[in-house]
Formats: structure tokens, sequence, C-alpha cells
């Protein structure tokens, strides 16, 4: 209800509206996601969902006026030393992608941008089974010590990215023979033909 009471809103009169109480989370997690998070109540901190007594996670996303989704959407790191014991069923990105509130945060060129229609969406069962083909994918060549063949063909939906606020951030991942290498941070991100698809309807199975 207060996510469709934000539709057709520009970001400048919500700022206002809100008169810096936003500044805190847009720090931690961009302007405009900080501002919409706490123009709906937002209260999840670190690993949590956005509204953990809901269950539900808040995902901005920029579209163009046509409706076009302009970027993937991050979703969640992970530890790559880990991905060898990794499984989707208790992963902490199934748990991110249980209950998603999706908001379009429409870009107009020479205007300010503004709230779209939000849209609710928990993945279906054939959903699901994509999705974590995806994780298995790229879980396991990390496991398998393969780290650096991963790259944006890898993954239907769900894929891997670098993800670190410059190119001298370092983390660790182990190499085909058990070594430990010095590698780049990774984090899943959902596609953007995916979330296009499921933003226009939200049991949508696109290739």
């Amino acid at each position: 209800m207060r996510a469709a009471l934000l539709e057709g809103r520009s970001v400048v009169e919500i700022a206002s509206a809100l008169a810096g109480h936003a500044e805190g989370r847009s720090r931690a997690k961009g302007k405009i996601g900080g501002l919409i998070e706490a123009a709906l109540g937002a209260s999840g901190v670190h690993s949590e969902v956005d509204f953990p007594t809901l269950g539900v996670e808040l995902k901005t996303v920029p579209v163009s006026d046509s409706g076009r989704v302009l970027e993937a959407t991050f979703v969640c790191t992970f530890s790559l030393l880990q991905a060898e014991y990794a499984s989707w069923v208790d992963s902490h990105i199934r748990h991110k992608l249980a209950r998603v509130l999706w908001l379009p945060i429409i870009k107009s060129v020479g205007s300010p941008s503004r709230v779209g229609r939000a849209v609710f969406w928990e993945p279906t069962q054939e959903q699901e089974r994509v999705l974590a083909a995806d994780f298995d994918e790229i879980v396991g060549l990390v496991g398998a010590g393969k780290v650096e063949c991963l790259n944006g063909r890898v993954g239907r939906w769900l894929q891997a990215r670098p993800k670190a606020r410059n190119g001298g951030v370092r983390t660790s991942a182990f190499g085909q023979d058990g070594e430990k290498l010095s590698t780049i941070p990774r984090a899943f991100y959902l596609r953007q033909r995916f979330t296009q698809a499921i933003v226009a309807d939200p049991a949508a199975v696109p290739p």
C-alpha cells in the first residue's frame, strides 16, 4: 500500500518530504535505494532482507520511459572460499529472493526520476528451478577452482559479476590444485532480461 502511494511521485519530491531521514540508508544502499527504503519504512540491516517482519526484500530498478530495464540487479555477495560447500536451499541469495517488492524508478531525460508501479514477486517453482540451476553452475565453477572462468555468459538468469569499490580490492578463492588465489570479489546479479520479464509478469519464464 505504501509503495502504491509513491507511484508517479518524483524522487525530488520524496526526498523533500523526508527531509534528510534517508541519509544513513543512502550512504549504505545508494541515494535512490536508501530514499525509497526510508519512504517505505524498511528496517533490515546488513544481510537481512529490507522488511524482516514481512520477509520482503526491496529492489529499485532503473527503467526508461518505455519501461526498458537499464541494468542488471545486484542481489548479494557470496564467499568464494565457501563455494564448494554452498547449497541453493540454504543460500543467502535464495533467502533474499524469496519475496521481492520490485519498484521501477523511471529515468526521464530532462526531468526528475519518478516512481513506477510496484510489483510483488515470489518465485514460481519453475523460476526457482532455473535460478537454482544457475546458482549450482556458478558455485560449481568456483568450487572446482575455476573462478577466473566466470564471465557474463555463465547463468541463464543469474550471473556472478565483480563487486568492489575499486580494482584494488581483493579476496581469496581456491585454485584447481587447492592453492589460494587472489581475485576480485564477486556478487550475484539478476540479468536485465529476467528482471524486465517479471516486472511485467511475475510468473514469466523468459529465455
